[in-house]
């Protein structure tokens, strides 16, 4: 297992050492998030101002009689689509680009865009999929909540990680392959057996490069928050934007260099042994 880890760390290493090739990357997931951002306050200016809002504090607190519209549960449903959409679009973008390296081109954010357009009826149907199972399981995990506590929260929560690696090479197969969004969640699927260990420790690592990127954007953010609190937000907004958006974008040249690796080819600026070595069980 520890060996495995240490693949890993190395993997995340040469995907840094991709990134500085094409630090435009990092406009994927930055424009993600304005774009996701834009989205929720479009929305929350509509619920503000139909009293969404109030029904759902009145629900929160049981108040008698009070109960959500219809509109209020569309108006949801979208909200989540949306946002699934924009994250599953610009990630397309960002490994389409990723691909692009490893194979040998000079991506810009211009050509990965491209890339994700060229493919946007599959994006469109995976985002459909991928919003009704993530509703059906914040559904579930509610419920389960309320019924069993902890211990059945725990249990869905189990059900979300196997539909998250069954799932992890949909992305890529989508951009790559120009599958249909069944087709490529089969394809992934298929994928899992031989690469779950992977998988699980990548999350590890990058669970861990995540946390470092927080902690490095917090503490001058913080400094400059005691400064004056408008200069701590500007500060903090450019920081953490940079910060996470870094680790994302080395996130998505990881999994670009794994579906390569996973296909028999040999991404470049990876080193093969290292892929190879990678693939041991835990």
């Amino acid at each position: 297992m520890f060996a495995t880890i240490g693949h890993t760390f190395e993997l995340i290493k040469m995907s840094w050492r991709v990134f500085q090739k094409d630090r435009e990357l990092i406009f994927f997931p930055i424009m993600s998030a304005f774009a996701m951002i834009a989205v929720v306050g479009a929305f929350a200016l509509v619920a503000a101002s139909t009293g969404t809002f109030d029904r759902m504090e009145a629900v929160q607190d049981k108040v008698p009689g009070a109960e959500m519209s219809a509109a209020d549960v569309v108006m949801g449903v979208l909200i989540f689509f949306f946002t699934t959409f924009i994250g599953i679009f610009f990630n397309a973008a960002l490994i389409a680009a990723a691909l692009e390296r490893l194979r040998g081109g000079d991506p810009n954010v211009a050509s990965g865009l491209r890339h994700a357009m060229r493919h946007i009826h599959a994006i469109i149907g995976w985002a459909v999929i991928a919003a009704t199972v993530g509703l059906l399981l914040q559904l579930l995990r509610n419920l389960a909540r309320d019924r069993f506590g902890f211990l059945g929260e725990i249990a869905v929560s189990a059900v979300g990680g196997v539909w998250a690696y069954l799932t992890f090479f949909v992305v890529p197969v989508l951009v790559a392959e120009g599958l249909g969004p069944i087709e490529a969640f089969k394809r992934s699927k298929s994928m899992f057996t031989k690469t779950w260990g992977r998988q699980f420790t990548a999350s590890f690592g990058f669970g861990l490069v995540y946390l470092l990127a927080v902690l490095i954007a917090l503490i001058p953010t913080a400094i400059m928050f005691f400064i004056h609190p408008i200069l701590g937000i500007a500060v903090g907004a450019f920081l953490f934007a940079i910060a996470l958006g870094t680790v994302a974008a080395m996130e998505g040249i990881f999994k670009a260099a794994l579906y390569e690796y996973a296909n028999g080819e040999a991404p470049m600026e990876f080193d093969t042994p290292t892929l190879s070595g990678a693939y041991r069980a835990l």
